[in-house]
């Protein structure tokens, strides 16, 4: 972590914030709340987490890193 009140502070929340609005909120009109609410969870848990390539991570999904990990480690 860094110190209060440096702007890197909050570097992988912002990012993480500006791909959500970017990929996902910006480009869908939700007539209620709840439809809102069940998009965003689906872009957060199924796109974000498992199937977005993350720099990160050498440009892989999620999913496929954590694989990729067990199974060195299982070796």
């Amino acid at each position: 972590m860094t110190e209060t009140g440096n702007p890197r502070e909050n570097a992988f929340a912002e990012s993480f914030i500006k791909t959500l609005k970017v990929e996902e909120v910006y480009v869908n009109e939700y007539r209620t709340f709840g439809e809102a609410y069940a998009n965003i969870k689906h872009f957060i848990e199924l796109v974000y987490n498992e199937k977005r390539l993350h720099s990160g991570l050498g440009y892989k999904p999620p999913i496929e890193f954590e694989n990729e990990v067990l199974n060195i480690s299982v070796s």
